[in-house]
């Protein structure tokens, strides 16, 4: 395998499914990685959020700290540096800005109000929107998935997504040439069902599938869909979280838009109801082995990345 195959969704947005989930099924056994089309995302919307982020990377960076992830306590949102995140132990070659769902103040960890700057007032409009827009879509994903496995259509949205977790990340890569030592991100899987990515023109994802690395370059009009641990987990490793990478080769500055979907905070998530088996996952942990809820699975992998904010917040 060389490409990632490409979806159109659209059946599933209307009601319909066609052979789409077994499209959907293909890849998440191959690759766990896929495009889609059809999704019906607005490339204003597309444009909009792009320009209003370019514009809040622009500033400096006594300004965009002034929405620093440190303000914004328990909700674990807001801006960190170049270098302040962790993937893999090291620091990446990139910086960003955490959203989610916008909520009240609360007692849960990354849940609450998010951080937007003064000073590019678009920038809350675009990002609120999108999130309530690639819900909708992350739904229907899902639908497709539970189709694949021969389950009710509604089996995610009916339970594990009816209070989904919604994360939403803005990275930008500095202008950069890495050599062999260096990433934009290091190789890692997602935690959670599904991540949904937005990338500009400049390439820099890797994806390892069975015949080695290979490259998810920018398809314009789609979204890089792939599948997270929890899915691995739900299905016994039959649709596999697949290590990926960042590398920004391009000489050029880099925008991404990763959307996380993922189980309700409190959700426990049990292996599905099918028989068929699993593969042995790439770095042998065994997720079967965890027992707990989605939130408590979250936290632990987060402290990872940002271990000062932990110890700061959350402890």
């Amino acid at each position: 395998m060389r490409e990632l195959p490409v979806i159109d969704i659209a059946p599933l947005l209307s009601g319909t499914a066609g052979g789409v989930p077994d499209q959907i099924g293909a890849a998440c056994r191959t690759s766990g990685f896929f495009y889609i089309t059809g999704h019906g995302v607005p490339s204003a919307l597309v444009s909009r959020l792009d320009a209003a982020a370019r514009e809040f990377f622009e500033l400096p960076l006594e300004v965009k700290n002034e929405i620093s992830m440190d303000r914004g306590g328990r909700a674990w949102r807001g801006f960190f540096p170049v270098g302040g995140e962790l993937t893999s132990g090291r620091p990446d070659l990139k910086e960003g800005v955490y959203f989610g769902a916008e909520r009240p103040p609360g007692s849960l960890p990354l849940h609450g109000p998010n951080l937007f700057p003064a000073q590019v007032p678009a920038l809350r409009e675009a990002v609120l929107e999108y999130l309530d827009v690639m819900g909708g879509v992350a739904q229907a994903v899902l639908r497709g998935i539970a189709l694949s496995l021969g389950l009710p259509g509604d089996y995610f949205s009916a339970g594990y997504t009816a209070d989904p977790t919604i994360l939403f990340r803005i990275f930008h890569y500095p202008p950069s040439v890495p050599d062999v030592a260096e990433w934009g991100v290091g190789e890692h899987t997602d935690y959670g069902l599904l991540t949904l990515l937005l990338q500009d023109a400049n390439g820099g994802l890797q994806v390892h599938t069975p015949g080695g690395w290979i490259p998810a370059p920018p398809v314009p009009g789609t979204f890089v869909c792939n599948i997270g641990d929890m899915l691995d987990k739900l299905t016994g490793g039959l649709y596999r979280s697949t290590p990926h990478r960042v590398r920004n080769l391009s000489g050029n500055e880099r925008l991404s838009f990763p959307f996380f979907f993922d189980p309700g905070w409190d959700s426990e998530v049990p292996p599905l109801p099918y028989t068929e088996g699993g593969r042995a996952r790439w770095d042998g942990q065994d997720l079967r082995a965890f027992t707990g809820t989605y939130g408590e699975y979250l936290l632990g992998k987060v402290a990872k990345v940002f271990p000062q904010l932990r110890e700061d917040v959350l402890d």
